[in-house]
């Protein structure tokens, strides 16, 4: 037998003709939220460091669109590279996130270096790869925004009533209760769901933007605009509808 026999994934691609989304989900983030300490239900520092990691991938890899809310980063791919294989495709994928997303945190947190260090053990991502239609890309990121919703919903409640109750009664208290419950649960503590800022409520998009960028002809001697595309983070993305994606030159 010869042993590259045994790679029997090795050369399993992404069917031809369709779009991929890779979906990378952080491997015990709640272990790592607690061993930082971050701030429930959202820690500024640890979003940020999300999209941060998010536009270092955009640098490297270019995407049409990123989208990261709480654990989770969405890739549509403008390209399918590494010729459409899923082991490689998803394995640096999840290993450059895990190193870029270190990295920024690292940075936002200023995690010390000493033998102490909470990220004695590292972050990581697993990945995995969506193949989508036009047709269905959309409501695929409608479905995850609306996750992300869920988990506003769910976080505030839930970590509102620990800190009132303790976490049995928390989880007691908002066992089989309907968003609405829920609602009114959180208004009645001072917390109105619909002035928290939007990126709690629908996620970050990364993507790029046409700017103008004013330059210098040399043979005409005249000053000249060109159109570049910028990486553009989106704190206040709308709820998702197919304009938005055409609109912005996702699709």
């Amino acid at each position: 037998m010869v042993m590259n026999d045994c790679e029997i994934f090795s050369n399993l691609r992404v069917p031809c003709g369709l779009k991929i989304v890779v979906r990378a989900d952080g491997r015990n983030f709640s272990r790592l939220s607690n061993d930082l300490s971050l701030k429930k239900p959202y820690d500024t520092q640890f979003v940020k460091s999300m999209v941060e990691a998010s536009c270092i991938f955009a640098q490297e890899f270019s995407p049409n669109f990123i989208y990261t809310f709480s654990d989770e980063i969405n890739i549509l791919l403008s390209e399918i590279p590494f010729g459409g294989r899923v082991e490689k495709i998803d394995s640096i994928f999840a290993s450059f996130l895990g190193s870029a997303f270190t990295k920024t945190l690292i940075k936002n947190l200023e995690v010390s270096k000493s033998s102490d260090d909470p990220l004695i053990k590292p972050p990581s991502f697993d990945a995995r790869i969506i193949p989508l239609t036009s047709t269905n890309l959309v409501e695929y990121f409608r479905m995850r925004q609306k996750e992300a919703w869920r988990n506003c919903i769910n976080g505030y409640a839930y970590w509102t009533l620990r800190n009132e109750f303790g976490k049995e009664k928390a989880v007691e208290m908002l066992n089989q209760k309907k968003s609405s419950k829920i609602h009114d649960i959180l208004f009645d503590r001072g917390i109105n769901l619909a002035e928290v800022p939007a990126w709690q409520r629908r996620g970050v998009g990364i993507y790029k933007k046409e700017i103008y960028v004013e330059g210098y002809n040399p043979i005409s001697k005249e000053k000249v605009l060109s159109r570049r595309g910028k990486i553009f983070v989106d704190w206040d993305l709308p709820l998702f509808q197919e304009e938005f994606f055409k609109d912005n030159s996702i699709l």
